[in-house]
């Protein structure tokens, strides 16, 4: 086994993301006209960097060595994984733009595998942001297995009705695809030919990195629309903690290719994670499953979110780990 093979198989990457929208009021500046250098003060909060951008007629997307930021001219959405303080950006964010100016702060935060290992706790990050704006919090799923936290900020504003997103989220990778992300030598390309990417978006131009020792990111741009992918592949006897993050605000319900059922087909997860804002959730494309639960709320601002826990109806066979 080689040098980069052993380093794969025991260093520990928290996948999972956090999650931060922030719309700002009519009056609130331009947002995309903001020099780079607020947004890298921005993301350097987060404990994060900016390594690329791209740019369409309506938003600017920057890809990030934690995750994914994109920017239009009145909202911002913020992705950060591992060991990242998301919230430190949201506070930066409001003391910079000023809270009246803010229509919106949702805050989105799911279960870590190693949370212990997290700077904070999402019981920690809500004080923090509640010493700024008011606002509700919630979770979604059992302590001991899969959950999501949720703050969202009071006000007047509401929800547009094209205002929507969806989120595939998915655990423990298998397959040859997932074969290839763990072996010793990938590139960009092999990776985008495997996720068809071209042929489930060719509206969209897209910017992708690829980390090392492993892991992959992708941010695509048609118009409005994004779409953003984040691929943590761990699947090493000491840390077998795989991630997989989709997320798109393209209604997937009306676009005429099958994205979710070709992801869950090339990753083939054990268990995975649908989460909809004014979404609806179509399982017909889902490979067979069992749904381990199920929740919807319905916010003030007019949000419904819908949250799936699914898991593959196939046995799974554990193997020991050596501590």
């Amino acid at each position: 086994m080689s040098d980069d093979h052993e380093v794969k198989e025991l260093m520990f990457f928290e996948g999972s993301e956090k999650k931060l929208e922030i719309i700002v009021t009519p009056v609130a500046a331009n947002l995309r006209q903001l020099d780079l250098s607020f947004w890298s003060s921005l993301v350097r909060c987060a404990n994060a960097d900016i390594l690329s951008t791209l740019k369409s007629e309506h938003c600017d997307a920057y890809l990030l060595s934690e995750s994914s930021l994109f920017v239009w001219d009145d909202r911002i959405l913020i992705l950060t994984c591992g060991n990242s303080m998301l919230v430190n950006a949201a506070c930066y964010f409001i003391d910079k733009l000023m809270v009246n100016n803010i229509a919106l702060v949702s805050y989105q935060r799911k279960n870590e595998y190693h949370s212990h290992l997290q700077n904070s706790t999402f019981a920690d990050d809500i004080v923090q942001l509640r010493r700024l704006i008011s606002g509700k919090a919630f979770r979604i799923g059992h302590l001991d297995s899969h959950h999501h936290y949720f703050f969202c900020s009071e006000g007047r504003y509401h929800a547009q009705s094209d205002d929507n997103t969806l989120e595939l989220l998915m655990y423990h990778i298998r397959g040859e695809f997932a074969d290839y992300l763990n072996g010793e030598v990938q590139t960009k390309s092999e990776i985008c030919a495997w996720l068809e990417l071209d042929r489930l978006f060719p509206e969209f131009t897209f910017d992708a990195h690829l980390f090392e020792p492993y892991g992959f990111s992708m941010n695509g741009l048609w118009g409005k629309y994004y779409i953003t992918l984040h691929i943590t592949p761990q699947a090493g006897q000491a840390y077998g903690c795989s991630y997989v993050s989709f997320e798109t605000n393209l209604d997937l319900s009306l676009y005429p290719y099958a994205v979710l059922e070709h992801l869950l087909s090339v990753f083939s997860p054990v268990s995975w994670d649908v989460i909809g804002f004014n979404h609806p959730i179509e399982t017909q494309v889902f490979p067979a499953h069992l749904c381990l639960g199920s929740c919807s709320l319905t916010t003030e601002q007019g949000y419904n979110i819908r949250f799936n826990h699914y898991q593959q109806c196939q046995i799974e066979v554990l193997i020991p780990e050596v501590m």
